[in-house]
């Protein structure tokens, strides 16, 4: 029976994944802004659901929050860092306190976790962090450059952070979920005001994304339950065999760019 701390757990992937575990029989504290959202799934799993409304961009409250998780159950085993939000809109339209506040979410949020949960990981000489990042850390695409870019710090800091903790027997993966149906785009987003200039480019993207939602959340579940089994996880994995399929491709093309241009970068010594 294993302990899941799971941030962003009152919807989306966080909410899926928080009802796989409980149903296979692990315990599960949920953290979440608001845990309203999850007063049904607790009333299922009175003993084994602990739901802890918590903002991660507050370090502190991390920090408290955390502890409570571990007296609650008395360990951890899986560290969930699937909280975050959208910014949509291009580069130049975000305000300061548009990007500080995503930010604070989508990156130090999960840094604050991370570093909250390894003390107790480091002294049991196990567990498993997953950090949920997106299959478009690989680049950027218009008008979600900002959260690519949030995205993109985490898939870096995962690397290093796997290094860091592989001699206490905590595990590392960096997980890359494709668009499901989330809410992102709805509840989840802050829209930048659209500069004019940029119109032309938004109707592109609306008509290359069209409307559809995309799979439900509870499909990627059973994906992330197999993968907290395995002894030896993957640094990094992919959910969705469309999202492998399309990251497959601009890997391909990043590589034909970067040879395309070869006898340009040979021209320096370093």
């Amino acid at each position: 029976m294993r302990v899941w701390f799971i941030t962003g757990a009152s919807r989306g992937l966080g909410r899926a994944f928080a009802e796989a575990a409980l149903e296979r029989g692990d315990r599960v504290v949920a953290a979440a802004r608001d845990v309203a959202p999850l007063a049904v799934l607790r009333a299922r799993h009175p003993d084994t659901l602990a739901c802890l409304p918590l903002d991660v961009s507050d370090r502190a409250a991390v920090h408290e929050g955390v502890e409570r998780a571990v007296a609650a159950f008395g360990r951890l085993d899986v560290v969930v860092n699937n909280a975050g939000a959208m910014l949509y809109g291009m580069v130049e339209e975000a305000t300061e306190l548009q990007i500080r506040a995503h930010f604070d979410v989508n990156v130090l949020g999960q840094i604050w976790v991370t570093q909250a949960v390894l003390p107790h990981l480091r002294a049991q000489g196990s567990g498993h962090i997953l950090l949920v990042t997106t299959m478009g850390t690989g680049g950027g695409m218009a008008s979600a450059g900002l959260y690519a870019a949030g995205k993109s710090a985490i898939d870096s800091l995962g690397q290093a952070l796997a290094m860091e903790v592989e001699p206490f027997g905590v595990k590392v993966t960096i997980v890359q979920p494709g668009g499901y149906d989330t809410g992102l785009f709805t509840t989840g987003t802050t829209t930048t005001t659209p500069n004019p200039a940029y119109e032309p480019l938004r109707a592109k993207l609306a008509e290359m994304w069209g409307d559809e939602a995309g799979p439900a959340p509870s499909t990627a579940a059973p994906v992330v339950m197999r993968l907290v089994d395995l002894p030896r996880p993957p640094l990094r994995l992919i959910v969705g065999g469309q999202s492998f399929e399309l990251v497959q491709q601009m890997n391909q093309a990043r590589t034909e760019e970067y040879r395309a241009w070869e006898h340009l970068s040979r021209l320096a010594p370093g």
